[in-house]
């Protein structure tokens, strides 16, 4: 067992290509011997039978004639004979063998009690000469017992099946150096495309960024199947690379004016003495940029993780109630503002939607209505055909007609809002939820005002 583990170790440390090649030799050898020993069996078999059955007719002639007392026949070519009594002296036998006993003591005594002995003389490998083939059974003739032995030479039977091993060893051999060969040039082939995909990656591992690995589009099969896979990966980790530098650059960008502002206010207030008023205007001043730092690092972090891939935790919501929850926190804002708020769905839609995403992007489109946008704000719900549409509009001026094409960019905001807080990524964020939904974004004017609308699956 020691050895079959450590053979099956060193098997595995072997290269592909020549585990392929060794499996190939190892199955194509039991085939071949299996098919080998049957073709020799087969021709060995008919070979003895006919040798057996020459034996036994002469066998028989020579019985008859020892009962009768006439003259031994002769009996085919290359035969023999010898008649023994049962103490195993030679009363008569052929020329060759006149000196040579051709039983055993054991044979002997079998065929004494009746026994029909069945013996080889000689091996078949390697070659000798007066190999034989041998018969003998008790007569009884004149009130005594006598054994008469018959037997044939074994040469051209011997030769024939020496000469179908040499070529079934030949043709077996050459067989299995061209199957080794075969597979060989197969296994190379068909890694091959294995081979050039492991050179593209490790490009890609030493900085190149938009590589794509080569892949058949006419076929479909495991390795093109691999390529494409690979093909995948790389595109999910340019897109990854991707969304790091938008983020790096997004978050410096963005993060260098509140944090200048910051900065600046300090300065001046360790500048030279403060009243208690001016240190606290200052640290009102710094307050307000802090938040908008927190808000800002949530809300990029909020986008990297949509933008990521994260897993939208689907769970049947109640659509009313969903969105009694969402505008809760702006109703009461619009009221204070006296602006109408409706809210228009149907009591009895449940929804398949992940309100932990969906809640806060419907939330950035009421908080925009309502920091932008003047008069009623409606907030709109339909499902139909697994599809939700969620609209959120106003009476206000509505958005610029050159912002549009730009209205979910981060950090895209319009001439006229520059004027409130903000930090331009509400709208980006909508868009990223609605994405994770497998759904999209619009933005769009009415007569008057402006209209968001989220469509996803649902």
């Amino acid at each position: 067992m020691r050895g079959a583990g450590r053979l099956w170790t060193w098997f595995r440390r072997l290269p592909v290509v020549a585990r392929l090649v060794l499996a190939v030799a190892l199955t194509m050898s039991m085939v071949l011997a299996g098919a080998a020993g049957l073709v020799y069996w087969r021709v060995q078999t008919a070979l003895d039978q006919q040798l057996d059955d020459d034996l036994t007719t002469y066998r028989h002639s020579l019985d008859q004639a020892v009962r009768a007392g006439t003259p031994l026949p002769p009996g085919p070519s290359g035969s023999l004979h010898q008649v023994l009594d049962e103490r195993g002296r030679v009363l008569g036998s052929s020329d060759a063998v006149r000196h040579r006993r051709l039983l055993t003591a054991a044979e002997l005594s079998a065929a004494a009690r009746g026994r029909t002995v069945r013996h080889d003389v000689g091996p078949l490998l390697p070659i000798t000469s007066g190999t034989l083939r041998l018969q003998a059974r008790r007569v009884t003739t004149a009130g005594q017992a006598r054994i008469v032995v018959a037997a044939v030479r074994r040469g051209h039977r011997d030769e024939a099946l020496r000469e179908l091993l040499g070529q079934l060893a030949l043709a077996s051999g050459l067989t299995l150096i061209a199957a080794s060969y075969v597979g060989y040039r197969t296994a190379r082939a068909a890694l091959r495309p294995v081979e050039r995909y492991r050179r593209g990656a490790a490009t890609f591992a030493d900085g190149a960024q938009d590589l794509r690995l080569d892949v058949p589009a006419d076929r479909d099969d495991e390795i093109t199947r691999l390529g494409h896979t690979l093909n995948h990966m790389l595109d999910q980790l340019a897109a990854a690379s991707a969304r790091e530098h938008q983020f790096i650059a997004d978050a410096s960008h963005e993060l260098r004016t509140p944090l200048t502002l910051m900065r600046a206010e300090l300065d001046v207030a360790l500048h030279r003495p403060r009243t208690t008023d001016e240190l606290t205007e200052t640290l009102r001043s710094v307050d307000t940029e802090v938040g908008r730092l927190v808000t800002l690092a949530n809300t990029l972090l909020d986008l990297e993780q949509l933008a990521s891939g994260e897993h939208i935790q689907r769970a049947p919501v109640e659509l009313a109630r969903f969105l009694d929850d969402a505008s809760a926190p702006y109703r009461g804002a619009a009221e204070r503002d006296g602006r109408a708020f409706e809210v228009e769905c149907d009591q009895e839609t449940t929804v398949e939607v992940d309100p932990r995403w969906l809640e806060p992007a419907v939330g950035t489109l009421l908080d925009n209505a309502l920091r932008h946008g003047t008069g009623a704000i409606r907030l709109r719900a339909v499902a139909h055909g697994g599809r939700l549409r969620l609209s959120v509009s106003d009476e206000g001026p509505g958005f610029p007609p050159d912002f549009l094409a730009h209205a979910f960019d981060r950090f895209t905001r319009a001439e006229s809002s520059r004027t409130t807080s903000g930090t331009g990524l509400g709208l980006a964020l909508a868009a990223a939820v609605a994405a994770s939904h497998d759904g999209t974004a619009r933005a769009g004017n009415t007569s008057p005002g402006a209209v968001v609308a989220l469509d996803i699956a649902c």
